[in-house]
């Protein structure tokens, strides 16, 4: 008799969706397919999903004073780098390389998650997250975002809240 399969290998099986399943947070997965010709992966993702820009997050990489950091900021917006080194004490932020990026957290440009990284990596969540019960942000590929209250992102990635995206 074969064995049923897990949840999280149903759900995608990413390194985020087996985190979320481990620490027994409630979460939704929403999968579609991925357009490569779309310009914007998160733009994309709050269409297909059909929710709303302002609670679809995406992940960047950025290097405050040389330590990679990660910003969950709203797609409808932008990151403000200053904002996001004084949310960790630094004085100067920058983009990262999107090569360093993608091998510091084991996920490809357009399906990094602030969950399940290969190296956990300081996090900031914008504070506009609060004003949700849920919000997308992606489970580690392209055409794969899950649901979850910022809450439990923000314990989840040890994550500072502090205003570091702007519209």
């Amino acid at each position: 008799m074969a064995k049923k399969p897990k949840k999280q290998q149903q759900s995608g099986g990413t390194p985020a969706t087996v985190a979320l399943t481990a620490a027994g947070v409630e979460f939704t997965v929403h999968a579609y397919d991925h357009d490569p010709a779309h310009p914007s992966y998160g733009e994309e993702a709050a269409e297909a999903t059909g929710v709303s820009p302002d609670r679809v997050f995406k992940t960047l990489v950025a290097e405050v004073d040389g330590t990679l950091t990660v910003a969950v900021v709203p797609v409808a917006g932008s990151l403000d780098l200053k904002a996001l080194a004084a949310a960790v004490g630094g004085k100067r932020a920058a983009m990262a390389d999107p090569a360093l990026a993608e091998r510091t957290t084991g996920y490809v440009r357009g399906g990094i998650s602030p969950l399940g990284q290969r190296k956990r990596l300081p996090t900031v969540l914008d504070d506009s997250a609060r004003a949700h019960a849920t919000i997308c942000v992606s489970a580690g590929r392209r055409g794969l975002e899950v649901e979850l209250s910022p809450t439990d992102l923000a314990k989840l990635t040890d994550a500072v809240l502090a205003p570091v995206g702007r519209t």
